[in-house]
């Protein structure tokens, strides 16, 4: 048996069992961006667009876009 224990930050359910008193979060939200939106990223920042600019078009952090080309240089060919 479960009972609801509250939400967390980002508003998904979460519970407590009852017989061991383990708490878990009932459906979480999926985390990240879809490899669709990184390559896309990916390909305008080596067309020459910034970080900065690229972030605020896609409502990203300009980090996520240097730590994506840094790891993933070879998405720029696909």
């Amino acid at each position: 048996m479960r009972q609801n224990n509250g939400k967390t930050q980002c508003g998904s359910q979460t519970a407590k069992c009852l017989e061991c008193g383990k708490f878990w979060t009932v459906m979480p939200k999926q985390k990240g961006y879809s490899e669709e939106i990184r390559q896309q990223a990916i390909k305008l920042h080596f067309a020459g667009l910034s970080g900065r600019t690229i972030g605020k078009v896609m409502g990203m952090s300009k980090a996520n876009i240097y730590n994506w080309a840094k790891k993933n240089p070879a998405l720029v060919d696909k």
